[in-house]
Order: structure tokens, then sequence, then C-alpha cells
């Protein structure tokens, strides 16, 4: 017997709202086997959420470091840490709970993301330089702390923008690979420096390679960087709409538009890949939805896609998981730069 059509858009809408995905109701469709944790991240102190940046893992695979964008009150985006000391790079426990912070007053957009297998943190500053006012001594940095906070490196000339081995413009993530070595993605505009940037562990200059445009080793806004297990640097080229891998000498390996319109680029211990797609719509990435699609690192499979279920496609801010990462459980993690929240998923089926 077939099902009504009205009764078949019941059960559609009904799905939407649970977060739940099945049969053929999207374009990317897949079963969703995650659930939302309501409210899991807790900062100290009655502090409001600001806006999330990227998101990424401890070594210890349970604790998760993000930025919290400084300013939690109305739509001010860009400058969000410009005048404030609130400490944007803040850790938290599987429960939730702040346990460390610290970068009050560096920064002024902070952005990326990552956490070296030593436990060092390193964070980018995305923000626009016509965002810098003039004289301040922030921005166009990728700088190194440890653990609890000390500066150890800076790379970059601090709100000096520019295309030099010394210089970056916005830049807007990084990834350190198991020898030391640093990739940064500059930049985060699509008219930028559009180059990746590779130093040793000590800071100097080794390589780039990239430029503005649509071919190959081209970019449009480098918005995310990540190492897969195999040592391949996945790039997200956001306004392009497609995934670019390459090997650690800059030689690009394939091109993915599976993923989407990628913001963030993760990995977890069973080689597979989450990509957090906040843009894509019927405009700028025509035939895919905003959510997280999660595949096979090997061959570039979709299996799952999570639809962020109150996407709005007309923001052109975005919605949803702009970043995206995943613990030792499998669990992930969202951060969303609108409306403001670090939401933890829990797998709950296979």
């Amino acid at each position: 017997m077939s099902i009504p059509r009205r009764l078949t858009w019941i059960v559609a809408l009904l799905g939407i709202a649970l977060g739940v995905m099945s049969g053929p109701l999207l374009a990317q469709n897949s079963s969703n086997a995650y659930a939302i944790v309501d409210g899991w991240a807790k900062l100290p102190g009655g502090r409001e959420m600001g806006a999330v940046g990227k998101v990424t893992i401890d070594p210890d695979g349970r604790h998760i470091w993000a930025i919290i964008r400084c300013d939690a009150g109305g739509d001010r985006f860009g400058t969000e840490c410009l005048d404030s000391d609130l400490d944007p790079v803040v850790k938290f426990d599987p429960a939730g709970n702040a346990v460390e912070s610290f970068g009050g007053g560096m920064f002024i957009w902070p952005h990326g993301i990552d956490v070296d297998e030593d436990g060092n943190v390193w964070v980018t500053d995305a923000v626009s330089n016509a965002n810098i006012p003039a004289g301040d001594p922030r921005g166009h940095q990728v700088i190194k702390f440890s653990p609890t906070g000390d500066v150890l490196m800076r790379l970059g000339t601090a709100g000096t923008p520019g295309n030099s081995p010394n210089h970056f413009t916005s830049p807007a993530d990084v990834a350190i690979a198991e020898n030391g070595d640093i990739f940064i993605a500059d930049g985060h505009n699509n008219d930028g420096n559009n180059r990746v940037m590779k130093y040793d562990r000590n800071g100097d200059f080794i390589m780039s390679w990239g430029k503005t445009g649509y071919a190959p080793s081209e970019f449009r806004a480098l918005h995310a960087i990540d190492i897969d297990s195999s040592g391949r640097v996945f790039v997200g080229d956001r306004s392009n709409s497609r995934v670019q891998l390459f090997d650690q000498q800059g030689n690009h390996l394939a091109s993915w538009t599976q993923f989407g319109r990628p913001s963030g680029i993760a990995f977890d211990s069973n080689d597979r890949i989450y990509v957090a797609d906040s843009e894509s719509d019927d405009l700028q990435n025509p035939g895919y939805e905003m959510g997280i699609r999660i595949g096979e690192i090997e061959t570039g499979w979709v299996q799952e896609f999570i639809r962020f279920p109150w996407a709005d496609p007309r923001d052109p801010s975005g919605n949803g998981a702009e970043f995206v990462a995943v613990d030792a459980d499998g669990n992930m993690y969202g951060g969303e730069p609108r409306p403001r929240e670090l939401r933890k998923y829990v797998r709950v089926r296979p």
C-alpha cells in the first residue's frame, strides 16, 4: 500500500525536527547516529558563550580545546576580542567544564587552533586588516603556547599583512605534523594570499604553495587545514567548495567536492574524515546542505550526513558547525560561530 503524499511530508518534517534523517528525503542523505548533548559546554564565573571558532582534541583524546571569541553580545563579527581581556583559548574536560584558559588580550579575531603531540597549543589570528586599529600590535600571526599558556613562538609579523615568508594575511588555520613541521592556511579571504605555508619545528621557513584561483593547487579562502594518519595535508578550499589533498611537499593529490563547502576538517582514529559545512545552499553550493559529512579518508566515500536542523540557507554568515573535532570515544564537537554554541554530539548507534 502506498503512503499518502501528505503523510510522507509529515514524516519528513518530524525527522528534521528530531535531527534524524532516513530514506530519500535529502540529496546528501544518511541516517544520523548522533544525539546532541544540550548545554554541554560551561564557562566559569557566569561568562556567556561567545562565537565559537575551531575546536580540536588534546593528545589525551578526552579533553577538548576551543576558540571562544570574547564578545557574546550583539551582532559584532570579526573583532570580538578587540577590546576584551577574556581568555579566548579554553580547554574543556569530557563533562564540558572549563579547566584551563589563556590568551586574553592577545588576539582580535582568534580563529584556528591545533594541539601538537607535546600538548602545545597553536592559535591563529585571522582578523581582517581593515579591522585592526592603527598601531595595534595584533593580527596576522600564529602563536604557539605551552599547555598552560606560556608563549613559546610567534610566526608572522604582528599587525602587518604581507606575502613574504615572515608575513601572513589573515591566517585561518594551522596543523602540526608528527615531525613538528608547521602548516599554515594563509588566509581567510577569497582574494588574500591563498597559499599553504610550511615551517620546520623551530619556525624556520621551508616552502609554500598555492595562489588565488580555481585550478588544482589554487585556492579561494583556505578555511581549514589538517593532516591524516598517512601524512597527507587536507585543505578546506571553502569558496571553491572542495577539499584539496596534498603530500607534505605540496604536490596535489586529489580534489574532493563530495564533502560540500568545507569550513572545518577533522579525522578520527579509525581513518574517517569529518567535514563541517556551514555555508552550502542553493546559491553558494547548489545541491548541498549545511551539516557534517563523515566518510573514508582512503576512498573519499561519504557514509553519513548530519544535517544541522536549524540551518537557514539565506543567512550570509552561515549556520551550524563551522568547525568539528572527534574524541577518542567517537563523540563529535561542533564549533558554531552562530548561534554561539559548542555542541557535543554523542554517537548513539553504530
